[in-house]
Formats: structure tokens, sequence, C-alpha cells
């Protein structure tokens, strides 16, 4: 089987990690561009209703996304265990599957949208000033969601494989082209909110097309021909499991989300573009976080069919230090950078808003060691297998979510907004903890009972 240029299974695991993790955090950061950049140009040129409005959807738009990207990383667990295993045949039936499932679940999510989007929009309380606008972008979205499955698989089937690389240069291209398009459309065309929508959904279709071009001509081992697109009822229900279980995790996180959206509409405009900013940069800040989570995701899933469990073990450990150290550096920027970093990324000089977003990111990002713990452990319980202690993690956050939108925030207000993620983090990071002391592989492991690896 052909080898890609980063070795997961080998080595030290320092330097393989971080060469894994590296373009990944690039990635992310590309992709974070996309909305980033709807969010700065439509606030620039179309005003702060318009602000709003995208604002107003965002949590929905991350619920999208989140399945989508969920999905193609779950199985990506499935076809990086092949991988590691070095079942060729049974990589490509793997690869099969998961484009017949990603097609039928893109179809279904389409369908709910259409449905479903208006009322969702009214039941979240979305002003009435700013409602038709939500949805002119939102729908376009979701009406060419298959374009964001496309493309989360591709990349998905190039990092199972350990080239995190390949998808980068393909984002950066796209990520760019999305800004160009946005300012063209918006500018030039004067088509309003619905150009930010256009123009992500042409910039993501380019680059799921280059993932899938590089694929064929440069990793054929990851091609299926026509007589692996056969009904293996064992290999069809752990991709549906392991996509369904990540997607699910992201998306119940996000329909959380949602319902605190609710109560962020209800604060009103100049509250909504604040939390819209300060979630953005909070997103940026945590991206080597989330980087090194995805990496060890991929990390323990090859090391997993390969049967080497004191590497995974000290691959996790390596982890935790490598992102709590971040964590730790990031809460002392935006401790003295938020102000800054808001007024760039929402374009206002409104000092509530300044002040709102900046109170966030100052309070939040002290609880960033905690969430950096959070990942690791989710992501490397994914990577072994383990489907349901991740949802179980995603249904306390959303119970947590429900009771600080009817119990908490009525008498807080914003400050309970604030709070409200950062004080679940907590019980998620005890119930992933516990669950990991307790797998069977990483009792064994730290027993000595397997013979330790050659990684560093």
């Amino acid at each position: 089987m052909k080898r890609t240029s980063i070795d997961l299974l080998h080595g030290p695991i320092v330097s393989s990690l971080l060469a894994f993790a590296w373009p990944l955090l690039l990635s992310n950061i590309f992709q974070q561009l996309y909305n980033t950049a709807d969010i700065m140009i439509v606030g620039r040129f179309l005003g702060s209703d318009a602000l709003a409005a995208v604002g107003a959807t965002a949590a929905i738009f991350d619920l999208i996304i989140g399945f989508a990207l969920g999905v193609g990383n779950g199985m990506g667990i499935v076809i990086a265990r092949a991988y590691g295993a070095k079942e060729e045949d049974q990589l490509k039936k793997a690869v099969a599957a998961s484009l017949l499932i990603g097609l039928g679940l893109s179809g279904a999510v389409m369908l709910l949208g259409h449905v479903g989007l208006y009322p969702l929009l009214e039941f979240l309380g979305t002003p009435s000033a700013i409602i038709d606008q939500s949805y002119q972008y939102i729908s376009l979205i979701v009406l060419c969601v298959a374009v964001t499955f496309a493309y989360n698989l591709a990349a998905g089937l190039l990092r199972a494989v350990g080239d995190s690389l390949a998808a980068l240069s393909f984002l950066i291209f796209s990520a760019l082209l999305n800004i160009v398009l946005d300012l063209y459309f918006i500018t030039q065309l004067q088509l309003g909110i619905q150009s930010a929508a256009i123009a992500t959904i042409l910039s993501q279709a380019l680059s799921a097309l280059l993932c899938f071009f590089y694929i064929r001509k440069k990793m054929s081992f990851l091609v299926p021909t026509p007589h692996h697109f056969v009904w293996d009822k064992s290999l069809y229900v752990d991709l549906v499991e392991q996509g369904l279980a990540m997607g699910l995790m992201t998306s119940i996180v996000s329909i959380g989300t949602v319902i605190l959206q609710s109560s962020i509409n209800a604060l009103g405009a100049t509250i909504i573009s604040a939390q819209t900013t300060a979630r953005r940069v909070m997103s940026f800040m945590v991206l080597p976080i989330t980087a090194i989570a995805t990496a060890i995701t991929t990390f323990t899933s090859q090391n997993f069919g390969a049967k080497q469990a004191h590497r995974i073990l000290r691959g996790i450990r390596i982890a935790v230090g490598l992102s709590v150290s971040w964590a730790l550096l990031a809460s002392l920027i935006l401790y003295f950078a938020s102000p800054a970093l808001n007024q760039l990324i929402s374009s206002s000089t409104d000092p509530l808003l300044i002040h709102s977003a900046s109170d966030y990111l100052r309070i939040t990002s002290i609880f960033y060691p905690v969430l950096a713990v959070l990942l690791i452990l989710r992501n490397s319980l994914q990577g072994l297998g383990r489907k349901m202690t991740p949802l179980i993690s995603s249904f306390i956050e959303l119970t947590g979510k429900i009771l600080f939108v009817w119990v908490i925030i009525p008498y807080l207000g914003y400050l309970g907004v604030i709070l409200c993620e950062p004080f679940l983090w907590i019980p998620m990071t005890i119930q992933l903890y516990w669950t990991f002391r307790h797998h069977p592989l990483i009792k064994m492991a730290q027993k000595g009972d397997l013979i330790p690896s050659s990684g560093r």
C-alpha cells in the first residue's frame, strides 16, 4: 500500500503529530476565513443589519458545517483503521460506502432545511427587521449542503491516511477565492446578503473538486472500482455509526447553541453582532487546539488498527500537553488584545458591541485549558471506537444549555450567555476522563502489559 509523507505509526511521536497537525491548523484557519470573510465584508459594505442577519444564522450555519465535518471525520476513523491494518481491499470498500452514505445524508439535510429553516428562525426569535435577510443567506447554504459534504468527505479521506497537506493547499486557494467573490458579488453585482452564501458555495465546490482530482491522480489506493460498491452490512453499520456518532455529536452541541441563540437574539441586534464577533475570534484562537485534537483522532485510529496501545497512550499525553500550553497562551493574549481583535472582525466602533464582545472573550478564555483536555479526550475516544461516550458528553452540554436558557440567563442576562459554555465544559471533561481511564486498551498500556512501541 502506498505510504503518505507523514507516518503516524512509527518513529518519534511529537514530530509526526506536529507535522500532521500543522497543515490541519492552517486548513482550519482558512476554513474559518469562509464565514469570517462573510462577516467582515457584509458588515463593511452592507451595514449593521446585514451583519446581524448573518450573525443570527451563525448557530444554524455551525450546525450544518459541524454535522458535515463530523460525518466526514467519523467515517474517516473507519478508513484510518483499515489503513493502519494495511487492509487495502477493505479500505476501498469503506471509501465506496462513504460516498453513498454521504450522498444520502446530503439529500436528507436538504429536505429538512427546505421544510424547517424559516420556522426555525422564527422559533429562535430572530428580529423581524433581519429575518428575511437571514433566511436568504442560510437557505442557499442548506440548498447546496452536498457541496459541504463532498469537501469534508474528501478532506476526511486525506486526513485518514495521514495526508493533511494536500487538502490545505486546495483550501487556501478556495478561501482566497471566496474573499474575491464576496467582494465582486457585493460591490459589482449588487446581490446583497446572498452574495456571501453564493461565494461560500462556489469556493467550497472548487475545493472539493480539487481534492477528488488529487485523490484520483496521487492516491489511487483510495479510489474504489465498481466491484467495491457492494453491500457489506457490518461495514455500512460501522461507517454509519461512526459518521452519525460524530455528526450527531457536533449537531447536538450546535442544537444547544441554536437554543442559546434564542436568548442572544432577545438581547437585540447589537448583542447579536457582539456575540457573532466574539465567537469568531474565539474560533480562531482555539484552532491550534482543534488541529491537535483532529490529529489525535487519526493518530489513535491508525495505531488502534496497528494494535500499538502504548504508542496511543504516549501520543494522547503529548497532545494534552501541547493543547493546554496553547490554551494558557491564548487566554493571556485575549486578556489584552480582545478590543482590537473585535474591532478588526466587526469593522465597528460601537463601544457597547466592542465591550460586550471583549467581556465574552476574557471570561471564557480562562476555561480554555479545560476545553483543551475535553477535545483531546473526546477525539481520542472516537479514534478508539467509543461511539457513545462523546454523544453522552454532547447531551450533557445540550441539557446544560437548556437549563441556562430557562433558568440562569433570564436572571443574569448576557453574563449568563458568557458563562454557559465554560461552566459546562467542566462536567463534560470529568465524564470523558472517567471513560478514558477505564478503557481496556488504556488500562493495559498503563500497566505495561503490551510491548511499548519505538515512539518517543
